[in-house]
Parts: structure tokens; C-alpha cells; sequence
């Protein structure tokens, strides 16, 4: 069969589609639903040639070159249970032992196409399943009378931390557990007592009757994707109907929040936000958090979205523009709460997502300095206009042209470039703007199964030759990592904030029939031989950390890629800049001691450190309010305080209207003009030239 390759460019489009449909766990939207799932679901003749083709393609294409063996399908299987059991609430040790039987089979069944030991494990969960289900809605009808909410109960929530129960007695007693929380997740949330019944009725009834809309296609979807990302989390399979809406994910047409999404157990994960949509400007919603409900205007009812397929839950999120959407979500910052907010839909403005630049005046040893900014929220190209050969197409590198010309007209005195929370874009923007910063030389290395290419600038022009601060966060990714390392390694600036996203992988998209394929391909070195994959881009001065580092980034995926490295590659870097480093380090640190902004941030991400590091949680419902009301003062505390640090009044009570995240991001880029104004005075103290 013939495959046509697309390679994707770019990492707001790979990971955008990360996991896209890879943890469906309550499955399909056929229009015959079975009310007996005791009869075994069983593979289609089409599954067996389509399993195939997609092993052939893994084994002859994937960037690490694996074979199917034995130590690849005790991965496969091992993956496999994770996602269909990730809580570890459906089978018990002896399920599991049983089980290990076929950890050494699937390599020579799926090279021939058998899917009988795949569809026999997931049947054993449908009926698991169904039985967990069946017991939560018995337990609702009496579970006033019947749950104690005084008994110093708990149960863990690390999933890292939880073991497989020996007998189903445990598991029956874990369900109990599940739902007491959930009750008091709704208590604490203030739902009324007598709604709350109701309420529970209704989601778990609907788990059941999505559970009873399993199909074989459904089950094919599952297990081949346990498959594939065995090889890397990047690498995933969509079978006709999911790449019909990978397409539809493609247009820029659709209207929604600008929110990227995957599945993580049995919740949607906010990944990133598209800089200036509408949840990056609400401020209400953050990388981390877990949405668990949809609710479509100011006042629609909230549906249940735990255990939905991720392409259902978007349909829910995405509207028209103008319209409001309603969200149930966990914290990231707050995981032992829900709360409930409220986005407006719009379309992402194109302009707003073009390069800005802005002027900044401060003091500085009794001399005003001017500080230019350039912040990009992407690495954007209008392709079709490129192809065409319109000399006036839009671009990163033409637009930060043109702002650097006008900021040179300004006679700034230093340039800081914002690269946080862009996700990348195109490679060739990547390449370009490097250029505009260095004389010429390699940018970037991409290395594949076969070989080692690499991306020039290869114009010895400067556009720019002062001090250059590059400003990344953990949600810097991609373009944005190759960017940023290039102008480290050729010492051409000094890199600030913290670690970034680590995506350093390369995706092509191939067609196996009316199915696709994404997998990896390749990967992106630095021009000294680092890898940006996994680690990502290490600044030469750290800011505190606002996004954790276990729940955000390449690092937090199950089977990414590691950091590695290849041949250094020759170029001319400029004289180094560790004595610079380390000066601007030394004052940074001896501010910051002081710094009122910088101990309000710190002691804000202690505090939820402090809360994200709790293994279990409380079952006792004065204890949880107890907690509740306790983090609550804590964090007006530490508001309040770093209010009267700054001289304003503090406040009563924290809402949305309290916004943190522009003031966490406002501290830090005051402190990075203060490392600029450092900056200026140790380059001309030491003459440096670029």
C-alpha cells in the first residue's frame, strides 16, 4: 500500500494531537447499545490487516528503530493495563498475575494480526467495569443513611503510590471510598444536600450507559495506541474517524478557548494555553488543571466529563465566539478542591499572536536606561503566501525585523526577547530569527534514523548586536528550545527564567488506508551536541518555578524520549559569558532576599508544593473543611502581606477578580529588567562585542 508522508511542523500542532484519542475509557457513539456486556466484544476482520500495517510502519519508520520482542511486549502490556485500569480500582493482584501470562505473546500477535488476547483483557475490564459502576449507583440510593462521614478515613491519591488490591472485597471498599470523596468534593463545592443525589445519579448513570457503547472499533483504538506509545508518547494511532477530526483540529476556523487538551487517567488535562486566547487572557485557567465538567452558557447544567473521550469533551468546550462556556475543574495548584469558572469563547486573533515590542525606562546608576521588549507568542509563517513567492508574506523573523529596526531608532540599550509560554511553531522562523542575532553558522541539528542534517543562517548581517536577555518558562517549547539554545551556545545572550518544555522530537503524519499514523522521526540537537528533548533549555539564571515540573512538560510524559546527545557540531561561538553569569547571578540573588514580589511568589509556590506533595486525602468531612479553610487563609495571608510590602490595602477574601498569574508574571519581568540594566553596565565594563 502506498503511504503518503506529511511531516507536521511544529509543536502547537504535535502536541496539540498528544494523546489525542489515546486513554478512551468509556468509549464510542454507536446508536445500538447493549445492555449485556457478558457477551465477549470480538476484533473485525479489518482490525487484523490494519494491525499490520501500523507494525510494519512502527518498526520500519520510528526514529529509535525498536523490533517487536519479549522486553517491548511486557512494555505493551504493561501499558495497556495503565489505561485501562490507571486508579488501580479494577483489577486485583490475581487479575493482574493472570494476566502476566501474555506479557511475551503480543509481539508475535500483533506482527500476524491477533487481537484475541487484547479484546480477552479489555472484556475482563468491561465487566469490572460495569460491576464498579452498578455498586457506586446502589450505594447513592442510601448513602445518607449509610456513609459516615465522622470516621478518620482516607484514601491515597499519588497514583504512584497506589497497589493493585488482592480480592474484589477491597476493591468494593475502594469504590465506597471513591465515592464518599466525591460527595464531599460536592459538599465543599456547595452543592445542596438535597441536589446531590440527583446529581451522582446522573454521572454515574451516564458512565454506565457510555460504558455499555463500547465497540470492537473502540477497543482497536485502545490497545493499538498502548502500542504505539510503547515506542514514545508522541506516536499514536487514528483510525478513520479520528482522523477525520485530527483535520477538523487542523483548521483555524474553529472558535473555542485556546486551550490545548489531553487525557491523563480518566480526566482532560490542560496542557497550554494558545498565548492571547481567550483562557490565557481570562487568567482562570491554568497548564495542570483537570477539567471534570462542561457546562454551555452562564447557567446550562454541568456535565460530567471523568472517563470522556477527549474529542467529546472538546466538542463540549468549542462554540461559537461570544458565547460563554463554564468549566469544572481541579486545580493544578489546588488539587484537593474543585471550583467552577466561567470563559467567554472567542476566535484567536491572528494579530494578537504576532510579535510586540514595547519600550521600558528605568534608573540605573543615575543613568535612564531604555530597555527594549519583544515578546512572541509563536513561530508563525503565512506558508501559502511563502510558496507563492509574495515577497510581503507574514512572518516571526520579518515582524521582529521590523520592531528591532524601530527600536534601534529608539537607541535602546538592551533587548529582552519573551519567549514564555510560546509552544513553537515553524523550524525555518526558528532558523531565521537565530540570524538575526549571530554572524552566520549551523542553528540547529535534526537527526534521523539514517543521518544528521542541519539548518544555517547563513547571512553574515546582524539585525541587533547589543545585550540580549531571552526570557523562557516551562511552557517555552519547541522552535522556542532551538531558538534559545542557539543564542546560548554561541554565547550571544543570557538565557532567563526557567527550565523549559523539553520537546525535542520530530512527528510525520503517515496514511495507513483511511487511518492515520503519527510517529516520531526525529530528533532536534543544539549546534554544541544537546539534546532539547526531555531536559529542555537550562537557564543561566532560575526563576521560581509557577508550572510543576512532574505535571507539565516532555518529562511528565510516561516513555518520553530521554536527553541524550550527538557530535558537536563547528561554529563560532563569541567570548563566554560565565563571569557575566555568575555576576548577574550574585546580585539577582542578593535582591531577591529583599524583593517583595520575588518572597510573594516563592512563598505561593512552597505553598502549593506543600499541597501537591500530599499522598492521601482526608475522608472525614470536618477535617476536609478544616483544610479547606485553613490553605484558603494561608493564601489570603500571603496575598495580603505582599499587598502592604507594596503599599496598597489588603483584601477580604480571594475570588477570580484576584487575578495572580499577571502579577507572578509582572514580578518577573520587572526583576529581568534590573538583570538587563546589570547586564548593560558588565558588557561595557568588559567590552564585549557581538
Amino acid at each position: 500500500m502506498t503511504m503518503k508522508l506529511k511531516i507536521i511542523k511544529g509543536f502547537q500542532i504535535s502536541i496539540f494531537l498528544k494523546f489525542l484519542f489515546s486513554t478512551l475509557i468509556f468509549l464510542s457513539y454507536s446508536s445500538s447499545v447493549s445492555a449485556d456486556i457478558t457477551k465477549a466484544i470480538t476484533p473485525k476482520p479489518e482490525h487484523s490487516s490494519q494491525c499490520i500495517q501500523i507494525i510494519k510502519a512502527l518498526e520500519r519508520y520510528h526514529y529509535l528503530e525498536k523490533n517487536l520482542g519479549n522486553s517491548m511486549s511486557s512494555t505493551i502490556l504493561d501499558r495497556y493495563l495503565n489505561r485501562l485500569d490507571p486508579g488501580k480500582q479494577l483489577f486485583t493482584t490475581q487479575n493482574v498475575d493472570q494476566l502476566k501470562q501474555y506479557q511475551y505473546r503480543f509481539d508475535n500477535d500483533l506482527k500476524k494480526g491477533r487481537l484475541d488476547t487484547a479484546f480477552t483483557i479489555f472484556n475482563l475490564y468491561m465487566d469490572r467495569s460495569k460491576e464498579r459502576l452498578e455498586y457506586i449507583l446502589t450505594l447513592i440510593k442510601t448513602w445518607e443513611k449509610n456513609l459516615d462521614f465522622t470516621k478518620n478515613e482516607s484514601m491515597t491519591i499519588d497514583p504512584d503510590l497506589r497497589q493493585w488490591k488482592d480480592n474484589k472485597d477491597a476493591l468494593y471498599f475502594l469504590w465506597k471510598k471513591e465515592l464518599k470523596n466525591h460527595i464531599i468534593s460536592l459538599m465543599l463545592d456547595d452543592q445542596k444536600k438535597a441536589l446531590i443525589s440527583d446529581t451522582l445519579e446522573k454521572i454515574y448513570s451516564n458512565r454506565l450507559h457510555r460504558l455499555l457503547q463500547t465497540n470492537s472499533n473502540d477497543i482497536f483504538q485502545i490497545f493499538m495506541n498502548s502500542v504505539t506509545t510503547s515506542f514514545d508518547p508522541h506516536t499514536q494511532f487514528f483510525p478513520p474517524r479520528a482522523s477525520e477530526d485530527f483535520d477538523i483540529h487542523m483548521s483555524l476556523s474553529l472558535e473555542g478557548i485556546g486551550a490545548v487538551l489531553q487525557t491523563e487517567n480518566e480526566y482532560t488535562k490542560v496542557i497550554r494555553l494558545i498565548p492571547k486566547g481567550p483562557a490565557d487572557k481570562s487568567n482562570l485557567l491554568m497548564p495542570g488543571d483537570k477539567i471534570i465538567g462542561v457546562g454551555q452558557g452562564v447557567k446550562g447544567e454541568i456535565k460530567d466529563t471523568i472517563g470522556q473521550r477527549i474529542d467529546h469533551v472538546v466538542k463540549l468546550i468549542r462554540g461559537p465566539k461570544n458565547s460563554f462556556v463554564r468549566l469544572k475543574i481541579i486545580p493544578a495548584k489546588k488539587n484537593n478542591s474543585i471550583k467552577t469558572i466561567q470563559i467567554k469563547r472567542d476566535r484567536v486573533k491572528l494579530e494578537e499572536q504576532s510579535a510586540k515590542k514595547d519600550i521600558f525606562e528605568t534608573q540605573h546608576n543615575l543613568e535612564t536606561l531604555k530597555l527594549g521588549i519583544i515578546e512572541i507568542p509563536n513561530f508563525y509563517i503565512d506558508f501559502n503566501a511563502y510558496y507563492r513567492g509574495d515577497k510581503d508574506y507574514k512572518s516571526t523573523t520579518k515582524d521582529v525585523q521590523k520592531l528591532l529596526i524601530e527600536l534601534k531608532d529608539e537607541n535602546i540599550d538592551g533587548l529582552i526577547i519573551d519567549l514564555r509560554d510560546n509552544g513553537g511553531g515553524s523550524l525555518k522562523e526558528a532558523n531565521q530569527l537565530t540570524g538575526l542575532f549571530i554572524k552566520s553558522g549551523p542553528v540547529v541539528q535534526i537527526k534521523t534514523k539514517h543521518r544528521t542534517t542541519r539548518l544555517f543562517d547563513e547571512d553574515p548581517s546582524i539585525e541587533y548586536a547589543g545585550p540580549l536577555i531571552v526570557l523562557i518558562n516551562r511552557m517555552s517549547a519547541s522552535a522556542s528550545e532551538i531558538f534559545a539554545g542557539a543564542i546560548k551556545d554561541y554565547h550571544r545572550g543570557v538565557i532567563v527564567g526557567t527550565r523549559s518544555f523539553g520537546k525535542g522530537t520530530v512527528q510525520e503524519m503517515r496514511e495507513l488506508g483511511k487511518g492515520k499514523l503519527k510517529l516520531t522521526s526525529a530528533k532536534f540537537y543544539r549546534v554544541s551536541g544537546d539534546s532539547t528533548q526531555n531536559l529542555g533549555i537550562i537557564p543561566d539564571l532560575e526563576y521560581p518555578h509557577l508550572y510543576k515540573i512532574k505535571d507539565t512538560g516532555e518529562s511528565s510524559l510516561d516513555g518520553a524520549l530521554p536527553w541524550d546527545t550527538t557530535d558537536k557540531t563547528s561554529y563560532n561561538a563569541y567570548p563566554s559569558l560565565s563571569l557575566v553569569n555568575k555576576k548577574l547571578n550574585i546580585d539577582y540573588q542578593k535582591r531577591s532576599l529583599k524583593d517583595p514580589g520575588l518572597n510573594y511568589l516563592r512563598e505561593s509556590v512552597e505553598m502549593v508544593s506543600r499541597l501537591d506533595d500530599e499522598a492521601s486525602l482526608s475522608l472525614n468531612l470536618d477535617d476536609r473543611k478544616f483544610k479547606k479553610k485553613q490553605y484558603e487563609q494561608l493564601e489570603l495571608d500571603i496575598e495580603n502581606d505582599y499587598l502592604k510590602a507594596i503599599g496598597k490595602p489588603p483584601i477580604e477574601k480571594l475570588d477570580q477578580k484576584n487575578i495572580k498569574t499577571d502579577n507572578f508574571k509582572k514580578i518577573l519581568m520587572d526583576q529581568t529588567h534590573l538583570i538587563m540594566a546589570d547586564f548593560i553596565d558588565l558588557s561595557k565594563d568588559l567590552a564585549f562585542s557581538w
